[in-house]
């Protein structure tokens, strides 16, 4: 079952259907994390819409090959390492670290490659060799920097005009928020107390720019298929990236570029300053529920602002139990024979129409207004005991290709610690004794560990809350 995919092209401006270069193996680059903090709840947005792209990919029979940058050497990197004064992979490693346990907290598959941008810095060289060969780039005190006048599309992403742009005006730093495009350097003169590599060109380090241009063509080639981040993105840096790597190669760099929207706190751009900064770790350290954050990232369109509060994550941990329940109880229940079969052509269309909601530029609002439209009808169906045998494996299909996506089910019960199961056993011999106070004080008990105890016509069931 594989439906044409569309996508919304940052590039192009427009929806297209998405054709890969080679059959159906796909290559994307996704914009990763600058190692010189925790990774906060916005990059994470991305991350997240990222791995939605690469299941929903998936769910429709292609490969992907994906390729995630770890930046380990830029202008905050260096200042973290200089003001603690210790080196550059000291000071990176833990965050490195850091951002893999969170991937896993929030369900986030795993890329085929990581690079690492101080593993790439040969490439890196042989690139700004070439621009300065073909004229792209020129030599500053010592620097080298990349002439965007020299390529007549530059602007072509960001739709941002080079006719304002002042002669010579150029930016050193990193990154940049201005409107002017400027030259911007692709490597940097050594300095006393910064990491520097020897180059022809003179001893120093590169631009951040340079480094996602070195890394995606040296593992995905010279040209390929997706291109992905934040569209704070879009310029400089990805704009950037297509000035240098077609300044190079004289090919078309990406062919398709998405890109989602900012994640707002409250109303407000996240700020350590406002008091609104969360790092995935602040927010399992309130006790909320990983999954419930990747659900509330992952359920909003990726091209619409998201307006993260704490009380919109409570909503989405209640979705997320809610899911859960109905995950349990489908999967154990019972089936009839004497029920009418139209319910399983109705979640077969359900499923269809899921899975062709998410393929229209990962339209997932929608997507999940049919799930649970399905999810109620089923509800239904138990209720009043007839779920035939087909119908629930069609809907079991349906649950898989829900999940295959989402990633919220668990599917695996929680190990009950032995403290938890003798509060258990307690409880039932209360109960069976009729000291009903004593079952409801330890119930409270059981509650405060983190697990509910159920009472179900097929004994008691203990879930982790």
């Amino acid at each position: 079952m594989t439906t044409p995919i569309e996508l919304f092209n940052t590039l192009s401006g427009k929806t297209e259907t998405f054709k890969p270069m080679k059959g159906s193996e796909i290559r994307m680059y996704t914009c990763g994390p600058t190692v010189y903090d925790f990774a906060h709840i916005g990059n994470f947005r991305a991350y997240v819409f990222e791995d939605l792209l690469r299941r929903v990919l998936k769910l429709n029979g292609f490969k992907v090959h994906q390729v995630m940058n770890l930046t380990d050497v830029d202008d905050k990197t260096i200042q973290g390492a200089r003001s603690k004064a210790i080196t550059l992979a000291q000071f990176t490693e833990p965050y490195i670290k850091a951002f893999f346990e969170d991937l896993d907290q929030l369900r986030i598959e795993r890329a085929e490659h990581y690079p690492r941008a101080t593993e790439f810095v040969e490439e890196m060289i042989r690139l700004i060799e070439t621009l300065l060969k073909s004229g792209h780039a020129y030599e500053r005190d010592g620097s080298v920097y990349y002439s965007i006048k020299k390529f007549p599309n530059y602007g072509k992403l960001s739709k941002k005009t080079v006719s304002g742009n002042m002669a010579g005006a150029r930016v050193d730093q990193d990154e940049y928020a201005k409107d002017e495009p400027c030259d911007f350097a692709l490597w940097k003169k050594a300095a006393p107390d910064e990491p520097s590599w020897p180059a022809s060109f003179g001893c120093g380090r590169p631009g951040w720019h340079i480094e996602c241009s070195a890394m995606s063509m040296k593992l995905l080639g010279a040209s390929f298929d997706i291109h992905t981040g934040g569209e704070d993105n879009i310029f400089p840096h990805h704009e950037n990236e297509i000035a240098q790597s077609e300044g190079v190669t004289g090919k078309p760099f990406v062919r398709y570029w998405l890109h989602c929207r900012y994640l707002l706190v409250n109303n407000e751009k996240m700020s350590k300053s406002k008091g609104n900064f969360f790092t995935v770790r602040d927010i399992l350290a309130k006790g909320h529920d990983p999954g419930a954050l990747r659900y509330l990232l992952i359920s909003h369109h990726y091209r619409q602002p998201l307006n993260f509060t704490l009380d919109s994550l409570r909503a989405a941990e209640k979705t997320v139990r809610r899911l859960n329940d109905f995950y349990v109880r489908f999967t154990e229940a019972e089936t009839s024979t004497a029920a009418p079969k139209s319910a399983v052509r109705e979640t077969e269309k359900a499923r269809e129409e899921f899975r062709s909601l998410l393929s229209n530029d990962l339209n997932m609002p929608e997507a999940l207004a049919v799930f649970f439209g399905w999810m109620n009808e089923a509800n239904i169906s138990m209720d009043r005991k007839i779920l035939t045998l087909d119908g629930k494996q069609a809907g079991l299909a349906f649950l898989e290709d829900f999940d295959r996506v989402l990633a919220v089910f668990e599917k695996d019960p929680a190990e009950v610690p032995a403290e938890v199961r003798q509060l258990v056993e307690a409880r039932e011999k209360a109960r069976a004794g009729r000291d009903f106070r004593r079952s409801d004080e330890l119930r409270d008990l059981i509650r405060q560990a983190g697990f509910l105890v159920e009472d179900t016509s097929k004994g008691v069931k203990v879930k982790k809350l």
